[in-house]
């Protein structure tokens, strides 16, 4: 079985900076993509930011050149490091993985979601 556990989340003012960590622990053969999405209420879950193996990064539109992605693959740990926060990157924001696990079938690669941690940007 494989877990997702992110922390570092809280209440920030605008301008500020938060660090955001993701730990995958369980059953791992490797990991590919790791990823971190938000969302905010009423809004749809957007892409935040991507990281692959080799440590090519994609970031959505409204948090380039805010947000850095980076990745430690001996501490299967994803991080998300924000700053220059705004009141609307307020949300929920979502650890996601891309995992070859192993199970009672032998090797198997599957989508993992972490439980969310909630950013709040706010004076």
């Amino acid at each position: 079985q494989v877990q997702l556990v992110e922390s570092g989340g809280g209440l920030v003012q605008p301008g500020g900076s938060l660090r955001l960590s993701c730990a995958a622990s369980g059953s791992i053969f490797s990991i590919n993509g790791m990823g971190w999405y938000r969302q905010a209420p009423e809004k749809q879950r957007e892409l935040v930011a991507t990281i692959t193996s080799g440590g090519n990064t994609q970031y959505g539109d409204s948090v380039k050149g805010r947000f850095t992605i980076s990745r430690d693959n001996a501490k299967n740990t994803v991080y998300l490091q924000m700053s220059s926060l705004k009141p609307e990157d307020t949300a929920v924001y979502y650890c996601n993985a891309v995992i070859t696990a192993w199970g009672l079938g032998g090797r198997s690669v599957n989508d993992y979601w972490g439980q969310g941690t909630q950013v709040t940007v706010s004076s």
